[in-house]
């Protein structure tokens, strides 16, 4: 009787927890979504995806410590999955590289095909998974305007002026930022097609 009563007790707490959360939070994330998502539907399906993800944390008991930075973590996540899925032909032929004879080299280059076969798959499910690692690692305003041009596929002109920075600031950005991910795909890649 004493474990169900607390067990009770113990779904209130997270109930309470989850709706201070909830009401904290929704206004900035919401804008912070926003200002990425052009389509209100959109970044309310993204905006309930991350609460959605906030419950379910809650629910498998995972300690939350800074739980805005992980919601505006999540957020981002779900943006960058919201474009990868509306736009996927924008990531993949990015160009990260310029080859020796001068021809830009794409993401799509350097992934094995999908069609290769199950050791082509899973190579490329790696690098896939390494990219989002890295753009995680990159400082917020390169990672932004990567994400921005790359794959949202804004201008630099409209990024400039929705945030009031230059554009040879944003060139300078995202030119660090593919500079970061050309490196930590190559060290990927090279470890794949050694041997």
């Amino acid at each position: 009787m004493d474990e169900a009563l607390h067990i009770r007790q113990m779904a209130a707490r997270q109930e309470r927890a989850i709706s201070e959360t909830v009401q904290r939070e929704r206004k900035r994330l919401w804008n912070f979504i926003r200002r990425r998502v052009s389509d209100d539907g959109d970044a309310e399906d993204i905006l309930q995806d991350v609460f959605y993800e906030l419950v379910e944390t809650y629910r498998m008991m995972k300690p939350l410590e800074q739980v805005s930075a992980w919601l505006f973590r999540v957020a981002r996540n779900r943006i960058t999955d919201f474009f990868r899925k509306k736009r996927p032909e924008t990531m993949s032929n990015m160009p990260l590289a310029i080859s020796e004879d001068g021809d830009q080299v794409s993401l799509e280059d350097l992934l094995p095909s999908p069609d290769a076969g199950p050791e082509a798959a899973y190579a490329r499910s790696v690098l896939l998974e390494e990219i989002d690692a890295a753009l995680e690692e990159l400082p917020g305003e390169q990672r932004d305007v990567f994400i921005a041009h790359e794959i949202e596929g804004r201008s630099f002109k409209e990024i400039a002026a929705e945030t009031g920075v230059s554009v040879n600031t944003l060139l300078s950005r995202k030119h660090y930022a593919a500079l970061h991910l050309r490196e930590r795909l190559r060290a990927i890649h090279d470890e794949f097609t050694k041997g």
